[in-house]
């Protein structure tokens, strides 16, 4: 139970930072688009409406072209923009009045409340805004180093952004009719449109790096298993964290224009922007307790202070803005639980799936039973089969044997992974291991991708490869042998050799020899089986013979050869989950239509597989959970 509710603070969490990836845009772009209603006065909200409206448009559109070559740009424009807020609110503290800089000594904030109580508790939330914000427009950290950025905040952030709202309240003790606009009124006529563009600049950045961060929550879900799979694009040879998502991209553009349509004023925007910091600010505390006290080990003393003092913080500030939820924040609070449930039913459906498998998979006892044929007639060629389990040979593989009335006479299960390194070099690409006895012609095959390594490559290059790979493994292993005792060599060729003598009839009547090569009774331009008596003769000198190592390899080798010749194909297993007829009714309703509907839609494992249809085989295999 422990373990499920931390999973679900971490999705909750996670749900609010990919919400918080929709309402900085529409907050940013409007409130720096709103300026306009100051320097142009014909322009009313409608008209800041659908300026921002194209404003997104173009932002989402241009993202798939990745951040790489605005880098350079990135760091200038941030320091001009801080620059300029410092440079109003110093402008303004000479003009109006200084004495705002007694807005240092907290005992203002106990008489402000006394004043105001109920206003200046609904107040917090406003305040909340001023020291929130600013941290959007460094969220691509793939640009900045922690260390970087932590010194940014303290001598320049900071800094600016005081300086910036003390001048801003100057201005406002001699004009209390412009605080809907206090900012871009308060900036003298002589500068106006140049802040008004970085301030628009800024506000772009800042949107662009919201919605690359939330492509990277949306990754790391993914690779933890519990967001659906999607195409990810990485623009950037040299930025890990540069990635793009077309599908999530163009649905966060729609939901930021419908959020620019629906909620009527930039208030109730920065409600729901208030309402999602919060909840993030709150999950990042209860989480940063845990790691705390179960990583650091750090005293349970301090680890009290520490969550009493922020957390306490935090639900203050909570509660003041509790009270805007049904003025649209609520918007908010709906799409972030959208995408909860999306992540939770995904997580829950494939640790499900993955549960069944491992628990079904073949025993290597029922294999051995079988002996090499496998059950069945061993066809000449090489099957490479796709699963995600990285051990143990799967359940869709039984499920193949008892549907197809032959199966290829050497298999390669491939589980592709990948790996937090840009390249993987070819020679490391793939890691072999033999899943059953020498005679079985079994291997299991693990593929490194690296995250910029393009998986769109040609068929026949990737099996080149692989069996390229496959025979430096066999040469390796024989060299590893070669290391063993001269006894053990003696008792691993008797068994071989015993194995290797036996016969078994196919459903036609024909007999076919399990001997090691098994390619060894077709000629080069015949796929006839040969005779019974033909296999016997030609399994007679087996027998009698017993292999040295170089000729035991160099048969093998030329057996996987030989298999390469005859063709691969790719045996693809879809395994689906079905709730037994005794689940719960809320149970089958999440693994039957929710689940199902999210893997039907979802990006497959194989999709980059450039391979012609007549070289693949797929067979289904429903798992009831």
């Amino acid at each position: 139970m422990l373990k499920k509710l931390l999973l679900m603070l971490v999705l909750a969490g996670t749900s609010m930072v990919i919400a918080d990836g929709v309402v900085t845009p529409v907050m940013s772009v409007m409130s720096a688009v709103g300026g306009l209603k100051v320097g142009v006065a014909p322009i009313d909200r409608e008209n800041v409406m659908m300026i921002s409206v194209a404003f997104l448009i173009v932002l989402f559109s241009v993202q798939k072209f990745g951040t790489s070559k605005l880098g350079l740009v990135v760091g200038p424009a941030l320091f001009i923009w801080f620059c300029s807020l410092a440079g109003v609110g110093i402008y303004n503290l000479i003009k109006y009045d200084s004495c705002v800089w007694r807005a240092f000594n907290p005992i203002h904030i106990y008489y402000f409340f006394k004043r105001n109580s109920t206003k200046a508790w609904h107040a917090l939330g406003g305040c909340l805004l001023c020291a929130t914000g600013s941290e959007a427009m460094f969220a691509d950290l793939c640009y900045f180093s922690v260390g970087s950025i932590q010194l940014t905040f303290v001598f320049l952030v900071l800094p600016c952004l005081l300086l910036g709202y003390l001048g801003q309240a100057a201005y406002l003790i001699e004009n209390h009719t412009d605080y809907e606009q206090v900012f871009f009124s308060s900036i003298p006529s002589g500068v106006f449109w140049p802040v008004l563009l970085i301030a628009n600049v800024a506000a772009l950045i800042a949107s662009r790096a919201m919605t690359t961060a939330t492509f990277s929550c949306i990754k790391q879900s993914t690779a933890l298993g519990c967001f659906p799979r999607l195409k990810i694009i990485h623009t950037s040879q040299k930025f890990m964290g540069q990635i793009y998502i077309p599908v999530m991209n163009w649905f966060l553009m729609v939901v930021c224009l419908v959020f620019v349509c629906t909620i009527s004023s930039i208030t109730e925007i920065g409600n729901a922007y208030g309402i999602a910091e919060l909840v993030v600010m709150m999950m990042t505390t209860v989480l940063v307790t845990i790691v705390m006290l179960l990583i650091w080990q750090i005293n349970i003393i301090v680890v009290l202070s520490f969550v009493a003092v922020f957390i306490g913080i935090e639900l203050t500030f909570f509660s003041s803005v509790l009270w805007s939820v049904g003025d649209g924040s609520w918007i908010i609070l709906v799409f972030a639980a959208v995408i909860f449930l999306i992540m939770y039913i995904w997580n829950y459906g494939s640790n499900l799936k993955y549960q069944t498998e491992v628990k079904q998979k073949l025993s290597m006892d029922l294999l051995r039973e079988l002996g090499s044929n496998l059950g069945t007639v061993r066809a000449p060629g090489i099957g490479l089969m796709y699963n995600e389990l990285v051990k143990g040979v799967p359940a869709i593989f039984g499920h193949f044997l008892t549907t197809l009335p032959a199966v290829h006479s050497m298999i390669i299960i491939v589980c592709i992974k990948y790996v937090p390194v840009p390249m993987v070099p070819q020679g490391e690409r793939f890691l072999f291991r033999r899943v059953c006895p020498k005679s079985y012609h079994i291997f299991r095959c693990i593929a490194r991708y690296g995250y910029k390594d393009v998986r769109k490559e040609n068929h026949q290059a990737f099996e080149q490869l692989l069996i390229e790979s496959l025979e430096k493994f066999i040469r390796r292993e024989a060299q590893e042998r070669s290391l063993e005792s001269h006894e053990d060599d003696e008792d691993s060729d008797k068994e071989e050799a015993a194995t290797s003598s036996r016969l078994v009839m196919a459903a036609n009547g024909s007999m076919y020899s399990l001997d090691v090569p098994l390619l060894s009774e077709y000629d080069g331009h015949s796929t006839k089986p040969m005779q019974a008596s033909e296999a016997s003769t030609s399994a007679a000198p087996s027998t009698e013979l017993t292999l040295d190592p170089e000729q035991s390899l160099e048969r093998e080798l030329s057996f996987i050869r030989q298999a390469k010749q005859c063709g691969v194909v790719y045996l693809l297993g879809h395994g689906d989950i079905r709730a037994r007829k005794d689940s719960w009714f809320i149970k089958k309703l999440v693994i039957n239509y929710f689940y199902a509907f999210l893997r039907k839609n979802c990006r497959r494992g194989i999709a980059n597989l450039s391979v012609p249809h007549s070289h693949l085989m797929q067979v289904s295999m429903t798992y009831m959970v």
